[in-house]
């Protein structure tokens, strides 16, 4: 694409003029604003990949492992909580699409917060879907940690250790190249779509047959013999939201990949449209027949459902085939949280918000700085695997919602100001829009909200996940001030940092 700088001696503390691109962006010969950051990119990543990563990211270990907790506290109405969820989550990636078909970048919703929110904007997305990322990546290998403890053979094994080699794994895989993140990641969501679909089939045979699991009759006598759908009353249900929400976290990585594809526009609205159909079936649908297999008080934090159920029902070779299933569930969500990391943190670098290294590619296109960034602080959650084995996966779950939240709450406010912009003739919306504006966004954004002020409610992780706030936030002026001298000075350079050479 043919560009020219943007003059930037106004690119200050106020986001641009409507219509014209912030500093840190170039407009391309369309007139429309580029991140500079999308340079040197391959476009490998094929349809099937793009639609597959799109079922991984509402695939993970948030219905694997979480969803056993959960049902523990929260019982049959927990279905509800995924349900209310995944709606607001479907929203979200809605509006997310309509941005990338209105302009793919590999930057995603930093590059969108860069062109309507300016750059502070940019700077409190990207940072915030790092946390939520690095933090992911800890419960990722805290959860692989927990499914190789399952099998005997390793239970004499450190569950840190098991983290670390898992953490080695999965970067040595994500540093080849986009196609083979592509390839690795399609067939993950392969044998995850795979393993839901035949337990769903074996549930419902379960329930056809009324044959016995735990010594009792599936059905709706589960459910009614055990306090009803709300067995331990609303408030639970309203305590697991946080939790919920994480489940959904990586569906916003369609919005990263499609920087990486030939054909965004034909791949991106079939991805979305998707997801909410999936989230119905494989969430909604597995928690429901969970609920009708076995009372919820025999779930537990530290096995996956699935498990629970198929080793109940007698067959242990079947407890041990889904036990490698949601093993490969965790190493495909840390996949995706290194892979995506990595494109933001490029592009964070371009504008001069993220260290320079971040921006440093290989010879195979892949930008390693800000995925071996993101890997270090997987490594911190390795320590924290030594020092408090039984509590990291809640711990680092939710301080990783804190990053989605807020993640998601920019991506709207963004395609709020995208709408407005439009409809005063300065932009031109896609046919592919996110129905009911200015209303699903304003909807979106305040039911995020609650969810946050609700984690106040539990008194053994989410109040004192709430206690971090003002260190997040302190941490992020502070950081704001210390590379507020370099963005500037790479605006007035034209939107390009001076990008190190390859590696």
């Amino acid at each position: 694409m043919s560009e020219k700088p943007v003059d930037a001696a106004s690119a200050r503390e106020n986001p641009p003029a409507a219509g014209t691109a912030p500093g840190n962006l170039r407009l391309g010969a369309d007139g429309r604003p580029g991140d500079a950051g999308d340079a040197g990119y391959s476009k490998d990543l094929k349809t099937r990949h793009v639609n597959m990563i799109a079922i991984g990211g509402a695939i993970g270990t948030g219905l694997f492992l979480g969803a056993g907790g959960r049902l523990n506290s929260a019982g049959p109405a927990l279905a509800v909580a995924y349900l209310v969820c995944g709606i607001f989550a479907f929203f979200v990636v809605r509006a997310l699409g309509e941005m990338v078909l209105y302009r793919p970048s590999s930057g995603s919703f930093v590059s969108y917060a860069r062109e309507f929110l300016g750059e502070k904007g940019a700077y409190v997305a990207g940072w915030m879907y790092f946390l939520n990322w690095s933090t992911t990546g800890v419960a990722d290998i805290t959860a692989i940690a927990l499914y190789m403890h399952y099998w005997g053979a390793f239970e004499a094994v450190p569950q840190w250790v098991l983290a670390l080699i898992a953490l080695g794994v999965v970067l040595s895989v994500n540093l080849i190249s986009v196609r083979f993140f592509g390839e690795t990641e399609f067939w993950f969501s392969i044998v995850k779509v795979g393993a839901l679909v035949g337990f769903m089939v074996i549930g419902i045979f379960l329930l056809a047959t009324r044959h016995h699991v735990g010594g009792a009759s599936p059905g709706l006598g589960v459910i009614s013999q055990h306090g009803g759908v709300l067995p331990h009353g609303l408030m639970p249900v309203v305590i697991v939201m946080q939790g919920v929400v994480f489940a959904y976290a990586a569906l916003e990585l369609v919005g990263v990949a499609a920087g990486e594809t030939a054909e965004p526009h034909k791949v991106v609205p079939r991805a979305v449209n998707s997801i909410m159909w999936r989230v119905g079936l494989f969430y909604v649908g597995s928690v429901i027949l969970l609920a009708l297999l076995l009372p919820g008080a025999l779930y537990s934090a530290d096995e996956s459902p699935f498990v629970t159920v198929l080793s109940k029902i007698g067959v242990p070779a079947a407890g041990d085939v889904m036990n490698l299933v949601v093993l490969t569930a965790a190493m495909s969500s840390l996949n995706s949280g290194l892979y995506s990391t990595g494109r933001i943190l490029r592009s964070m670098a371009s504008a001069g918000s993220a260290p320079r290294f971040t921006a440093r590619m290989n010879r195979h296109q892949v930008p390693y700085g800000g995925i071996l960034l993101t890997s270090l602080v997987c490594v911190a959650g390795v320590g924290l695997n030594y020092l408090v084995p039984s509590d990291a996966f809640e711990i680092v779950l939710n301080i990783a919602s804190l990053g989605v939240i807020t993640t998601w709450v920019i991506i709207m406010v963004c395609h709020l100001v995208f709408v407005r912009r439009a409809r005063a003739g300065l932009v031109e919306r896609p046919h592919f829009r996110l129905p009911g504006s200015p209303v699903t966004e304003i909807l979106t954004i305040a039911f995020l909200l609650a969810v946050l002020v609700l984690m106040g409610k539990d008194a053994e992780v989410g109040r004192k996940t709430l206690y971090l706030v003002p260190i997040v936030a302190a941490a992020l002026v502070a950081g704001w001030y210390a590379v507020r001298g370099r963005v500037l000075a790479t605006a007035a350079k034209g939107g390009m940092a001076e990008q190190p050479e390859e590696s």
